[in-house]
């Protein structure tokens, strides 16, 4: 995910603590029904798809709302406890030190873009790149440049907050639907998420199942490169037929200077919030010494970001309260069970992890936590199975991943929304990279490939 901050993973991993049997010890001590703690996802999901198909249209249901109902039917359902107790669960859930680091990078990232874009910042990159790449190479270079830099980064969300507002800027050139040229980034960002050596994701997957980076770097190749070929001869088959209007202006070169600086600072492993804070530093400097931007204008530019990124504030603390109930009253736990009883054979242990981590990530919307709670018992199915702790990682890794891209309340998602002003929902109907990544998971799984990790 990449906006982890350091040593979180090795505290996280001892936070949750693994019985025996692989399962996690319950936070309260008790558990209800397993269905009934994992009901209030449902009644999200729910809310949120019936209520699109009633509309016809997925852009009319904000998220929020539906967070709202599932998060208080999931107070409702929590037993043993008096109204105040379970807002204390709640909110310890939305105030959680990740669900703060990923809202303070919402706030930093809206400041940025706004701000870049207040000087002329997108325009000066949508020209240069309208200039270099032609027009029926433009979608395959926008997702070609995505994964070169999340896997130079190791974050997708960083990329992410890169890339979208130059890809929204060449949508309008080009008459392209903003929501198709987010999910291009969005779709590169996974795939660097996947694969980069200093990503969240990797150290995770590497460490819960002791294997090299190098390793399982080898070994997740072979699922994710084919994956990332097949989309890029789709998005050159795609832009055949893409028209984009010839730049007549000269490029601005000093205003391609804030995400050149933020690409760079990224890549040399500075903490993401340090760069953005930079970039909307630079963006002030270029503002006021070319009067493109007064004192005034950039505080509002400034608040204007903030204020566009509100709405996935509100989401992403809705979501992690409801999550935090599921978490306390045991629906991880029973999930966990449920998925590893009755396993037979190599590729049956192969999936029931793959389903694992799936359903992991669902609950906790953060494809990291999703391997480090299912991590153990992965390892514990890898020895008892036979199976290469590399094609373990690899599979905890990819799976994690590409639930993420499906799930509208994961961070890189509720970033590209808010970063394109677009519904979460018309970028998921664009996102082609995780569906193909998906299938070449599964085939690698059916097929035994790559052999020598299989």
């Amino acid at each position: 995910m990449g906006i982890i901050p350091d040593g979180y993973i090795s505290e996280l991993a001892r936070r949750f603590k693994f019985s025996r049997d692989g399962s996690r010890t319950a936070m309260n001590g008790k558990q209800m029904n397993g269905w009934l703690a994992l009901s209030p996802l449902l009644i999200f999901l729910a809310v949120y798809l019936a209520s699109s198909v009633v509309a016809g249209d997925f852009y009319r249901v904000p998220i929020a709302s539906a967070f709202l109902i599932a998060s208080c039917y999931a107070l409702i359902i929590t037993p043993g406890r008096n109204i105040d107790s379970k807002i204390a669960v709640f909110s310890e859930g939305a105030g959680n030190k990740n669900v703060l680091l990923m809202i303070w990078v919402f706030v930093f990232a809206g400041a940025f873009a706004s701000t870049a874009k207040a000087i002329g910042a997108i325009d000066a990159t949508v020209n240069l790149t309208l200039m270099i790449l032609p027009g029926k190479l433009l979608y395959a270079g926008i997702f070609l440049a995505s994964c070169f830099i999340s896997i130079s980064i190791g974050t997708s969300v960083g990329t992410i907050v890169a890339l979208v507002p130059v890809a929204s800027g060449l949508a309008s050139q080009s008459g392209t639907d903003p929501a198709f040229m987010a999910a291009i980034v969005t779709g590169g960002a996974f795939f660097g998420d996947n694969l980069s050596f200093i990503s969240d994701t990797t150290i995770a997957a590497t460490r819960t199942q002791e294997c090299s980076m190098k390793d399982k770097f080898r070994a997740n190749l072979y699922v994710a490169a084919p994956a990332a070929m097949a989309v890029a001869a789709v998005y050159i088959f795609l832009g055949e037929g893409a028209s984009v209007s010839d730049v007549s202006a000269p490029v601005d070169w000093i205003k391609l200077v804030p995400y050149l600086l933020v690409i760079i600072l990224a890549v040399s492993g500075v903490n993401v919030i340090a760069v953005l804070a930079a970039g909307i530093c630079v963006n002030a400097v270029i503002g006021f010494c070319d009067g493109s931007l007064g004192w005034i204008d950039w505080l509002g530019a400034v608040g204007t970001g903030i204020g566009g990124m509100g709405e996935l504030i509100i989401v992403t603390m809705l979501a992690g309260g409801m999550l935090e109930l599921i978490r306390y009253n045991g629906g991880i736990d029973f999930i966990i069970r449920l998925m590893t009883r009755g396993i037979k054979g190599r590729r049956g242990a192969e999936f029931s992890i793959a389903a694992l981590v799936s359903f992991a990530n669902i609950c906790t919307a953060n494809n990291t936590v999703a391997i480090i709670t299912t991590g153990s018992i992965a390892r514990d199915i890898t020895r008892k199975f036979g199976l290469d702790p590399r094609k373990t990682a690899s599979v905890l890794d990819t799976f994690s991943c590409l639930v993420q891209g499906f799930i509208p309340y994961g961070a890189q998602l509720l970033m590209a929304s808010g970063l394109a002003g677009v519904p979460v929902a018309g970028i998921i109907s664009h996102l082609y990279y995780p569906f193909v990544l998906g299938v070449v998971a599964v085939l690698s799984i059916l097929f035994r490939f790559p052999r020598k990790y299989s």
